[in-house]
């Protein structure tokens, strides 16, 4: 039996707690169990009422995470595993809207705002909201092996169960928007056309600027390079491509301006970790699955 302490505390969003219990919930091998300071009842962000079964301060973190198995974090909880220090000299992630803040409180963290969770040894910490049942089904794949994590994602309906290195927003969230309508045009043409050439030589002549004048004006407006940015779209383009439909690896990577399947599949493994196909292995919905829900509701 592994005993799971959640802690809570006031303004905790409600699904960065519920999410990770219901996951561990549904299997017999956990035994969940809540605390908060004083045992008291807590707020969340919605304004949902929870109480606790004990009080952290006999469970505190800093005396009890030397004997725990793993530590982890959903969301603004990095804030308080880094100000007990359990977080020094690691590698961990938050919600990105705080990625900054958590590192320029605690230098000797280093926080890497990209991924919806990160495992770092017995260690573990994830974005916020729905990154947190993603890095529980990731823990109970450790514990129980694929068939059990894969089984809590169905009962949960979490069909889409993502790897790690998922990234937490889009390359057009996370670049800025340009504001001169040239380049915001050029940022539109990239999204929508990533089989087209894309050179900056050809996109500095779509936007009337030289190439050296678009290069600079464009990391200047967007905050990247336009050959990160294009590469950035391409990927987000593949990999809903590959969530998406059942185009073939070798059609995917032609639409999406690769070349070859290989060219993909090397841009596929830096950033996410994982090669194409096994991104749809792991993010598409099983056929079965798809099959028993049209057979289950034929009028949808």
């Amino acid at each position: 039996m592994r005993t799971v302490l959640i802690v809570l505390f006031d303004d905790v969003q409600s699904l960065d707690v519920t999410g990770p219990l219901e996951v561990f919930a549904h299997l017999p091998g956990y035994q969940v169990s809540t605390a908060s300071l004083g045992a008291a009842p807590v707020t969340t962000s919605s304004g949902l009422r929870l109480t606790p079964d004990a009080d952290l301060r006999h469970r505190a973190q800093r005396d009890n995470a030397p004997r725990a198995r793993r530590l982890a974090s959903v969301c603004t909880g990095a804030f308080l595993l880094a100000e007990a220090g359990l977080l020094d000299g690691r590698r961990v992630t938050t919600h990105w809207a705080h990625c900054q803040d958590l590192a320029a409180q605690y230098p000797d963290i280093t926080v890497d705002p990209d991924p919806i969770f990160i495992k770092d040894a017995t260690l573990a910490t994830s974005a916020g909201v729905t990154a947190g049942i993603d890095l529980a089904l990731a823990l109970v794949e450790d514990d129980l092996g694929r068939d059990a994590a894969l089984a809590v994602a169905r009962q949960l309906v979490v069909f889409l169960r993502r790897p790690g290195s998922q990234a937490q927003f889009s390359a057009q969230l996370a670049a800025q928007t340009a504001t001169r309508p040239p380049l915001r045009d050029i940022q539109h043409w990239i999204t929508e056309h990533p089989s087209a050439d894309l050179s900056v030589d050809t996109l500095a002549q779509r936007a009337s600027l030289s190439p050296r004048q678009f290069a600079r004006a464009f990391a200047a407006q967007v905050g990247m390079p336009p050959g990160r940015y294009v590469d950035r779209a391409r990927l987000e383009a593949a990999r809903r491509r590959l969530e998406d439909t059942a185009a073939d690896v070798a059609a995917t990577a032609r639409a999406c301006g690769y070349g070859t399947p290989e060219a993909m599949r090397r841009a596929f493994v830096r950033a996410l970790g994982v090669s194409p196909a096994e991104y749809r292995r792991r993010f598409r919905p099983a056929p079965h699955l798809e099959e028993s829900h049209a057979d289950r509701h034929p009028a949808l």
